[in-house]
């Protein structure tokens, strides 16, 4: 059978019950590309697609993966946008986990000479960072704020250190290991907190004089969450962006109406149409709003994505492994020879 090489779900099942076979890409439509994949990144949200437990299931059969970098080798009869060669990423329906992908123009962006294939694919956490961070109806970080970050030294805490630090904010940032600190030291945090034992609030009302934190971004949800609550501001803003506790927080709704705290979720799949009711098109001008901004941080060198690991798809199953392991700081990648 002719084709490329590609991770293949015959069915949901387990991610390392998957194999790498041939498959054949399906003819390009107007509005795609097609990419020689580069590179492409290793996600919590990848597993549960392949189990078929996150919220949008592909149909089967389908190449897992939803976020690559790589150079377009081919464009649609209405592709604007971009030319053959171009080096760019993108977010993809799936289909990351291969040698090459297809994707709409829409969800394609450009990526800066001076940042790597493997260092793209963190183009995602930045972009749901800066979404979370700077829209107005979320988080709406300003100059002189201070913005508490769980789980800083995963791959979106780390783009929120680089982005608030461009906003002008001070930063506190909470991990759960002395490497992983060091990591978001190093990253432009401020203070670092040790929350592996979920007592963070004293430390966090000692380092704002009794205040809390103006905006918390809080990608672990469960307990964390809670506490959060009893060291953000009098109207303060906090962001869940994601559970990696395993479990959604209850929220003390006596908190929130006693500091006047608003509460603002962001799923930054939607914008990619990412979910039933499809709105990429309605959505294309702030995402790629933010992509630009992505791309002109990047030329600039003001920001540095972290790449904590890479793997060649054949080692599919260990690199799955370390990113659920949570031990990963930065992004994890698959690299396409």
């Amino acid at each position: 059978m002719s084709g490329i090489r590609g991770l293949w779900v015959k069915e949901y099942c387990d991610f390392d019950k998957l194999t790498v076979e041939k498959i054949v890409l399906p003819v390009l439509e107007p509005k795609q590309v097609r990419i020689r994949v580069q590179a492409a990144g290793v996600s919590f949200a990848a597993n549960l697609v392949v189990a078929g437990k996150y919220q949008r299931k592909p149909p089967l059969p389908f190449t897992p993966g939803t976020e690559c970098s790589g150079l377009i080798i081919e464009c649609g009869a209405e592709v604007t946008r971009f030319k053959p060669g171009d080096r760019v990423c993108a977010a993809l329906d799936w289909g990351a986990y291969a040698e090459e992908a297809i994707a709409w123009e829409v969800n394609t962006y450009p990526i800066p000479d001076n940042i790597t294939f493997t260092q793209a694919t963190n183009f995602n956490s930045y972009a749901t960072s800066a979404a979370a961070l700077t829209w107005p109806h979320l988080l709406d970080l300003q100059d002189g704020q201070t913005l508490l970050i769980h789980g800083a030294a995963g791959a979106i805490g780390l783009a929120a250190i680089d982005i608030a630090k461009i906003i002008g904010a001070k930063v506190i940032a909470t991990a759960s290991t002395e490497e992983k600190r060091n990591a978001a030291l190093k990253q432009g945090a401020d203070h670092v907190i040790d929350y592996s034992d979920g007592n963070f609030r004293d430390e966090v009302n000692d380092l704002t004089n009794g205040s809390g934190a103006n905006a918390i971004l809080d990608p672990v949800g469960g307990d964390i969450f809670v506490q959060s609550l009893r060291c953000i501001s009098m109207e303060g803003r906090i962001c869940p962006i994601g559970f990696t506790s395993g479990s959604a927080a209850q929220i003390a709704s006596n908190i929130v109406l006693v500091k006047n705290v608003t509460v603002c979720g962001l799923n930054m799949g939607t914008y990619y149409g990412w979910s039933p009711n499809d709105v990429r098109y309605e959505m294309e001008d702030r995402v790629r709003n933010l992509m630009t901004a992505f791309k002109r941080w990047g030329s600039a060198e003001k920001i540095r994505p972290q790449v904590f690991a890479t793997f060649p798809l054949d080692n599919f199953k260990q690199a799955m492994a370390l990113t659920l392991s949570r031990k990963s700081i930065g992004r994890v990648a698959f690299v396409m020879n």
